[in-house]
């Protein structure tokens, strides 16, 4: 005898909840992609439609507040890198910027962290003229970069003394001159003593009147030994 589960109606009505049981179904056995499929009952009004899991992230995106800080790349963990770029920035999304530096150890001792920034919308070439940057913001002084690490000085790059710490870059979308900030951090200097809790630093303003859609983070001399950059944007609830 067939159970009443079992049987139903796919001409008319379609098949109600009570009979629709994914219990059994494989499990997709990998992450969610953007063109994986779900179906959804299209406005409540009795349609079901399909949709991709890209429609989800767009949904899920439009929900987040103004001002909520957005989780949107993170450059891994690095081995041995001259550069680290984050070309993800999206003025229809975010008013600004925050990197978060995890375990940051310069391969060679007694260095700064620096950055350059693009305008180039197409390639990112990255901003280096002699008076791109003004550092530290308190100066007139024109650099052919920004210090994203500056009074107090160099890093040492002793294992287990690396520079942890955070920056904001402040609506880099406009005309006006963008400005990079600290909010916190750590770091040793070469000699072995500790700074603790702050950066010491100004931070740094490009000198051009032009919109910022990607950074570039590097020390004077040597590679990036290791460590993690996170960066994060924050929403402007459009």
């Amino acid at each position: 005898m067939t159970k009443a589960r079992d049987t139903a109606n796919l001409t008319g009505s379609g098949v109600t909840l009570p009979l629709l049981d994914i219990d059994a179904g494989t499990d997709i056995g990998a992450a969610l992609v953007d063109a994986d499929l779900m179906i959804v009952d299209d406005g409540a009004g009795g349609t079901n439609r399909k949709a991709t899991m890209s429609r989800l992230a767009t949904y899920m995106g439009g929900k987040i507040t103004s001002g909520s800080l957005v989780f949107i790349a993170s450059s891994g963990a690095i081995s041995n890198a001259a550069t680290v770029d984050f070309t993800q920035f999206d003025s229809t999304a975010y008013d600004s910027y925050e990197f978060a530096f995890l375990d940051i150890l310069p391969a060679t001792d007694d260095v700064e962290l620096r950055a350059l920034t693009s305008s180039d919308t197409s390639n990112h070439s990255y901003d280096s003229g002699a008076n791109d940057y003004i550092t530290p913001m308190s100066t007139t002084s024109t650099e052919a970069f920004g210090q994203v690490i500056n009074d107090g000085g160099p890093f040492s790059n002793v294992a287990n003394e690396a520079f942890s710490g955070s920056i904001r870059i402040w609506n880099p979308h406009t005309s006006f001159y963008t400005i990079v900030s600290p909010i916190g951090g750590s770091y040793t200097v070469p000699n072995g003593t500790p700074y603790g809790a702050q950066f010491y630093t100004f931070g740094f303003k490009r000198k051009e009147a032009a919109q910022v859609n990607a950074i570039r983070f590097y020390f004077e001399s040597g590679n990036i030994a290791s460590g993690e950059i996170v960066m994060y944007g924050i929403a402007n609830g459009t």
